[in-house]
């Protein structure tokens, strides 16, 4: 069974930063991608960043500019750096990893709120 930990997340002003980090309990190196996905109170799950295998990364057009996600192979984690953050980022974050397999794993979340 696959863990994956996420930390970071928090109360923010808006025009804030925050950077979350998901630990991932085995080896990432292999995984077909990995990303962070949100939950705002009464929507739908949606997709935020992800990493493709080889390196492709994608974004959520409402976070294009503002977060950056990126990974460490040696420490086993994806990281998500957000940026210039707006009331309408607030949700509870999560990460997801998808093995070459096609089996995916989610973490428990962490939440997120940006609020003056």
């Amino acid at each position: 069974q696959v863990q994956l930990v996420e930390s970071g997340g928090g109360l923010v002003q808006p025009g804030g930063s925050l950077r979350l980090s998901c630990t991932v309990s085995r080896s990432i190196a292999g995984l077909a991608a990995m990303g962070w996905h949100r939950q705002a109170p009464g929507k739908q799950r949606e997709l935020v960043a992800n990493i493709i295998r080889g390196g492709t990364t994608n974004y959520a057009d409402s976070v294009k500019g503002r977060f950056t996600i990126s990974r460490d192979d040696a420490k086993n984690t994806v990281s998500l750096e957000m940026n210039s953050l707006k009331p309408e980022d607030t949700a509870v974050y999560y990460c997801k990893t998808i093995s070459m397999l096609g089996v995916v794993y989610w973490g428990q979340g962490t939440q997120v709120t940006v609020s003056s």
